[in-house]
C-alpha cells in the first residue's frame, strides 16, 4: 500500500469526516493526517488498530523470550514438564 495516496489535510478531515470514516469503516486503508504540511496523525478503522496492537503484543513477547534465550534463562521442556506434573501431582507418562 502506498501511504503518499492517502495523504491529506486536517482541513479535508474536518469538510469530509463522515465520508472519511465510512471509508475506514469498510476496510478502506489508513488516512496520513497532515497539518501545516507535515504528518500529524494517521486515521484507521478500530477493527485493524486492534489487530495492530495484537500483533504488537505478540512481537513483544517474542522479543522477550528470545532476550531469555540469549542470556541463557530457559528450562529444557522436558524439565519445565517434569516440575509442572509433580507440582500438580500427576504422574510422570
Amino acid at each position: 500500500m502506498r501511504y503518499t495516496e492517502q495523504v491529506k489535510p486536517v482541513s479535508y478531515l474536518k469538510a469530509n469526516a463522515a465520508d472519511v470514516l465510512r471509508g475506514l469503516a469498510e476496510g478502506g486503508p489508513p488516512l496520513v493526517i497532515t497539518q501545516n504540511g507535515e504528518a500529524r496523525a494517521v486515521l484507521q478503522d478500530v477493527a485493524s488498530y486492534q489487530a495492530t496492537q495484537e500483533t504488537m503484543a505478540l512481537l513483544k513477547l517474542l522479543a522477550l523470550g528470545t532476550r531469555d534465550v540469549e542470556a541463557g534463562r530457559t528450562t529444557p521442556a522436558r524439565e519445565a514438564i517434569a516440575r509442572l506434573r509433580k507440582r500438580r501431582g500427576t504422574p510422570a507418562a
